[in-house]
């Protein structure tokens, strides 16, 4: 069966596994400022549901140990879109304050002088993630020359 002309995907909710879900919901609620839509804290099915008015767009599962590793298949990353540079900026400063790591310094174009960008960090597991505005970021050089700065992080 294949999908007809008139049907629409959309990305529903994304799920990530993480290794300590109090520490997470304290991250995501502070970056992203996602409401805890429904959680469950039964000692071993720990998992919550992140979103906003009234829609899921996160879902936590602690069930995991380790950190994320870019080295095996799967995610790559988790991206964010805001509406402005400001907004990214504003963002920049709540992860410095969470002493987040980040790949590199301040917000970068997507590519060689575009004015798409963004900010690429880490959550506490490792998982990579961007936040960034469809315009407004300096046309410079990018990270990553030839290539989506997204790309290779």
């Amino acid at each position: 069966m294949t999908l007809s002309s008139a049907t629409k995907l959309a990305t529903g909710h994304i799920g990530l596994n993480v290794t300590d879900l109090e520490r997470s919901l304290a991250f995501y609620g502070k970056v992203f400022d996602f409401q805890v839509m429904a959680e469950g804290k039964e000692s071993d099915r720990r998992w919550a549901f992140l979103g906003h008015d009234n829609q899921l767009l996160v879902t936590l599962w602690q069930q995991s140990e380790g950190t994320f590793s870019p080295e095996t298949p799967g995610l790559h990353h988790l991206s964010f879109q805001v509406d402005s540079i400001e907004d990214v900026n504003t963002k920049a400063e709540i992860l410095r304050g969470l002493g987040a790591e980040f790949t590199y310094d301040g917000v970068v174009p997507h590519g060689e002088n575009g004015t798409s960008g963004g900010i690429f960090f880490a959550d506490p597991d490792g998982t990579r993630l961007e936040i960034y505005a469809p315009s407004g970021a300096d046309p410079a050089a990018a990270p990553v020359a030839g290539a989506p700065t997204c790309g290779f992080f």
